[in-house]
């Protein structure tokens, strides 16, 4: 008999801990296994206590953690794993006792272990990750590191508003950093009220029960989530203004009730257009904050440019309401692919000259390129520390391309365009006189080394020349043939793991590119597609004799093959002419001098363009005089 619960060819996986190609074998090999009971035919469903028998009768069940024994129950709820979830969290909140009659008191007695082992606010925010994992693409979580950041950037203070709350990680970091402020983890946190809005039922009521959870041990604690859309709602008459608001809203919406809240009095800094939401929320947010409160708003960086903002943007800067425009860099939160911004803004309190300057920050920015990033901590600290002696008052260090602060009337041109990097100065201006005599001494040496091997390759006098082989003259032999003879050894990188020695011979078989010999001192890398090597035995063959024949037109032309649409090459197919190893050294001398002839004039472009764009940049910026 079926319990009701029912699981998926992945979750029956996950209990026997093997993959599902094990799931689909077993169903064609055992005539006992379980037979569906719903779902569809590309995608089954079992009865879970069903399938528990069977693995248990042929010992594939595995020992599950009690954390996976709960998940199992919870996802396979006849209503849903969002709704058990909530059940769940309500019985550990110990707002619910689970009846017998109710599918999740099957769970009862892990989730109970669970708690016990784990505390049920650690053991809330386990089954709750595993159902956000379970959901990647319904659900945009803000991650806890970001998360955590915006709580210290608004600073100590409650009440705390976030009216797009999601799951409430902003208000749950609101809340951890109230517990730090009063002694740290060992000390209860301090007197905590956490306000929040979301649209979504299901969400409202996970982020009240996280946050219940999370606040249980405050000696005061009031935790109100309400289902509602923030933007359309208006607040009732005895709302109380809040000390922080922190926002990671939806973004690029358009449905954002612009028609309907044309005249709200929450507009003070202009209606924002129909397709500037996030300008919606940000004076939402300031509508809602006490006078000198903060809100910290995490926004797409699209916000800080686009035409149609800058009317707000303006009277944002104007009014002294926006104090700093963070860039982040790219990874903070979903999408993950953009570095979004972090607004912070203080609603007015009258102070006087209180934002005569932005802060502006790339925290991404000033790297030379290829440089490793720096870690998030390090991310965070940085920008926690620019933004605390920015608002205290005292001046924050100019850093190119990193920070700076910028008077406000000079952000009020036609564009308003307060996107970080256009305003900073970029990393490695403000040129340094010293480094661009050095670039431009490099390129004069490298100039005068390639007119060197210009004169050293000039041909020859006849009687020193090498004679050329000629096809009619010599023999020839394939790459294959020389390996069947041991004069080399061919090796593929789609067969062969192997890492290049001097001497050795790489050769790009698809695409760009041209055989070289790998120079003493380089050897040791990894040989990757779509590369192959060839390694001769310096008895038998010149290495830049073999690389530099490899090279001609007509012979990888005649090894390429055209099967799909890019060409490749055939190593083994590739032929050489068959020469006495000192005739075979003349023509490596000339190959080598040419390949480092190709090298220098490639190194004198890369000068080129940097020593130029130097002199540019130095002209521009005054560094350089034009004398």
């Amino acid at each position: 008999m079926s319990d009701g619960a029912e699981v998926t060819a992945a979750a029956i996986a996950r209990l026997a801990g093997v993959g599902r190609a094990a799931v689909s074998n077993w169903r064609r090999r055992y005539t006992d296994f379980p037979r569906p009971v719903g779902g569809t035919e590309a995608s089954p469903a079992f009865s879970l206590a069903d399938v528990e028998s069977w693995l248990r009768d042929h010992g594939k069940l595995a020992e599950a953690p009690l954390r996976e024994q709960v998940r199992r129950r919870l996802e396979s709820a006849p209503e849903g794993h969002g709704p058990a979830l909530v059940r769940a969290g309500e019985h550990l909140a110990g707002l619910r006792e689970l009846l017998n009659t109710d599918p999740v008191a099957e769970a009862r007695g892990a989730l109970d272990r669970m708690m016990r082992e784990t505390g049920p606010a650690a053991a809330f925010e386990q089954l709750l990750a595993d159902y956000f994992e379970a959901n990647p693409r319904q659900y945009s979580l803000t991650p806890e590191p970001t998360a955590a950041l915006m709580a210290r950037l608004a600073g100590p203070g409650e009440p705390v508003l976030d009216p797009a709350c999601g799951s409430a990680e902003l208000l749950a970091a609101a809340a951890s950093g109230a517990a730090d402020a009063s002694g740290g983890p060992g000390g209860s946190p301090g007197p905590v009220a956490l306000y929040g809005q979301e649209t979504d039922p299901l969400l409202a009521r996970l982020a009240a029960l996280r946050l219940t959870l999370r606040t249980a041990a405050a000696g005061r604690c009031a935790v109100d989530v309400r289902t509602e859309d923030a933007l359309r709602t208006e607040p009732p008459a005895d709302a109380p203004l809040v000390a922080a608001v922190l926002c990671h809203p939806p973004y690029n919406e358009r449905n954002w009730g612009h028609d309907e809240l044309a005249y709200d009095p929450r507009w003070a800094y202009g209606l924002p257009a129909r397709t500037e939401s996030e300008l919606a929320w940000v004076q939402h947010a300031l509508a809602r904050l006490r006078p000198g409160g903060t809100a910290v708003l995490l926004l797409p960086p699209a916000v800080a440019a686009r035409r149609t903002g800058r009317r707000v943007r303006a009277a944002l800067l104007r009014k002294g309401a926006l104090r700093a425009l963070l860039a982040l860099p790219p990874g903070a939160a979903a999408p993950h692919s953009l570095p979004l911004h972090l607004w912070v803004l203080r609603k007015p309190d009258g102070a006087a000259d209180a934002a005569s300057r932005l802060l502006l920050m790339d925290a991404a920015g000033g790297r030379t390129e290829g440089a490793e990033p720096p870690s998030w901590e390090r991310t965070a600290a940085d920008v926690l520390a620019a933004w605390r002696a920015h608002d205290a008052g005292e001046s924050v260090p100019e850093q190119p391309g990193v920070c700076a602060t910028l008077p406000v009337i000079d952000l009020l041109d036609e564009e308003v365009d307060l996107s970080p990097a256009r305003h900073l100065l970029p990393s490695g201006t403000g040129t340094d006189a010293a480094a661009l005599a050095s670039v431009r001494a490099e390129l004069e040496n490298t100039l005068r080394r390639t007119l060197e091997l210009t004169a050293a390759d000039d041909p020859a006098p006849s009687d020193r020349r090498p004679a050329a082989p000629g096809s009619a003259a010599l023999p020839e032999a394939t790459v294959g043939e020389l390996a069947r003879t041991g004069a080399l050894e061919v090796h593929l990188a789609t067969a062969d793991p192997v890492t290049t020695a001097p001497g050795d011979i790489v050769i790009p078989v698809q695409g760009r590119g041209a055989a070289y010999v790998v120079a003493e001192g380089e050897g040791g890398a990894r040989l990757g597609k779509p590369l192959s090597l060839l390694r001769p035995d310096p008895a038998a063959l010149d290495a830049w004799f073999v690389a530099g024949f490899l090279r001609s037109t007509a012979n990888t032309r005649q090894a390429s093959s055209y099967a799909s649409s890019s060409s490749r090459i055939d190593v083994r197919r590739l032929r050489l002419p068959r020469l006495p190893l000192e005739r075979q050294r003349a023509y490596g001398e000339h190959f080598r001098q040419l390949a480092e002839f190709e090298a220098a004039l490639r190194r004198v472009g890369e000068l080129g363009e940097e020593f130029v764009q130097g002199m540019f940049d130095g002209l521009a910026d005054g560094t350089v005089p034009p004398a």
